[in-house]
Order: C-alpha cells, then structure tokens, then sequence
C-alpha cells in the first residue's frame, strides 16, 4: 500500500443549488426553530442523517397537507403551483431554496404553456422526478414527459412542440432528441427547443471522463437515488472499467487496492465533499 496516491476530483461535490439548500437550511436551524423539509434535502443519505441530527425534519406531500402554521423548506429541486397553493392555505411559512436555474425554466414552460395552451410541452427528464414534477406542474399537469430517445416517438408530430429538458440530464441525448424530431416535425408544425440542461451539471462529464481515465481505481460515492450520480457513474465506468460506485467508507473492499497505484475520488452533484474525504481516510487506514 506504500505509495498510493488518492486524488479527490475538485470538480465533484454540491452543485451551487444545493448548496445555497444546504446553507439556508443551517441557518435556520442554528436559529433553533423546528424546520421542516418536503423530500429528501439532496440525494444522499448521509448528508440527510447530518443535518436530520442539527433539527431538520423530513416530510412527504402527504404530511404538508396535515401541517399548519410551520417552516417549510423547498428544496432545489423546485415544486409546483399546487404545493404553494396549500401552504398558503395552512398558513406554512415557505423557506424557497430552489436553483435559481430550476426557477427559471420553471417560469419559461410557465409563459409557454400560457402563450400556446394547444401546443405540446414536452419535458425530456425523467418521470415522477421532484423537478420533472415542479415542471409539469407549470402547465396544469398537460406537459408530455419523455426519458429517453426511445420515447420520442409518442409524440404528435402534427400538433407543435416545444422542448425542454431536465436541469440535469444529458447534453448528447437532448441533442439526439432534437435531431428526431426535426427529422419527424410536419412541415405545418412549429418546433422550437430550449437547451436548459445546466452548465454546471453537464460540463461534469467531460471533466469526470477525463479525471477517470487518470487512476487506476474509480470510487464514485453517490447515493443510489441520485439521477444524476447514476449517469456520471456511468461514464466513468465506460471510460475506467475499474470503477466502483460507493455511498460510504464501508463498502470500500480492500481487495479493490490490489497491485493498485493511484485512486481517484469523485462523486455527483449531491455528494458531499466530507463523504468523499472520509473514504479517502478510509483508504489511508486500509
């Protein structure tokens, strides 16, 4: 083991928006209020057990529709109308922490919808996804959700189509869906696409592909829900077969350092720089 050198990724850890959460979240607990959270902060168990311990109490849609008279924090993963709707009803102060690019976009399929009610808004994103959710909910729940290239085909390509993406999803298959429609799109129907896929998330591609082919081991730490995790994940994979995805020191296997001389660390947008340097102690004490 003399010898090993383990690199973290400086481009891996929060995104700017979760982040921002991450910090409105601490300030109002260390103000020593109850706070309450609609959904998993981030996508990362560990990161929700520490901030579950300074106070914060997670809660599901079914149980903001119990609550009244409380703070409730709005991830950066953003909401819909309705959920507004009914904290003003119960009388629910609204800490809003959603990305300022999530609000954005939200707003844009919002004057969309509202401008060609007849058109089809179509959300490449993944379904039932908290911002998908948010996005959906900006057209009274019309907008047409598609995953993949596959599911393109479902679409009138008679009617118009306006196309936006997931704040998170990949550049290259946005591009491929264009590209379909274009090629489909009647010649009596407008199309028009918005690239609002984030700069910050997309451009990790590129930058983890080339931090994966420099070691011999990949650990990706990631919680197993993050979306996003499971695509960079991914790529690191097919550039560094020896990659390994993790959501914590313990799952480390010693026989993984085997004849090995350097390791690198990264993670997704939800993973938190502390985790990341815990397995590199972890490593260090293997």
């Amino acid at each position: 083991m003399k010898g090993l050198q383990i690199e973290i990724d400086s481009g891996s850890g929060f995104c700017f928006g979760v982040t921002t959460a991450i910090k409105k979240a601490e300030e109002e607990l260390s103000k020593g209020t109850t706070l309450y959270c609609l959904g998993d902060i981030v996508h990362n168990g560990m990161e929700c057990e520490r901030l579950r311990q300074m106070g914060l109490v997670t809660i599901n849609h079914d149980n903001l529709a119990e609550l009244h008279d409380a703070k409730v924090l709005l991830r950066a993963h953003g909401e819909p109308p309705a959920t507004y709707a009914l904290a003003r009803r119960n009388n629910i102060e609204i800490i809003d922490a959603t990305c300022p690019v999530v609000l954005q976009l939200q707003k844009r399929i919002k004057t969309q919808y509202e401008a060609s009610p007849h058109a089809q808004i179509v959300i490449f994103g993944k379904t039932g996804h908290a911002e998908v959710l948010g996005l959906v909910g900006q057209t009274q729940g019309e907008a047409v959700v598609i995953e993949s290239s596959a599911d393109v085909t479902r679409l009138d390509f008679t009617r118009d189509i306006y196309l936006y993406s997931q704040t998170t999803k990949s550049l290259d298959e946005f591009h491929h869906i264009i590209a379909y429609i274009e090629e489909h799109i009647a010649p009596t129907a407008t199309f028009r696409s918005f690239d609002t896929i984030c700069r910050q998330v997309a451009n990790r591609m590129p930058n983890i592909s080339a931090f994966a082919s420099r070691h011999d081991l990949i650990l990706f730490v990631c919680g197993r829900k993050s979306s996003n995790g499971k695509v960079l994940f991914n790529e690191c994979k097919r550039v560094n077969p020896n990659s390994h995805l993790i959501e914590g020191p313990e799952e480390i296997a010693p026989a993984w350092l085997t004849d090995i001389k350097t390791v690198g660390i990264c993670g997704a947008t939800s993973t938190p720089k502390w985790l990341m340097e815990k397995c590199r102690d972890a490593i260090s004490e293997l």
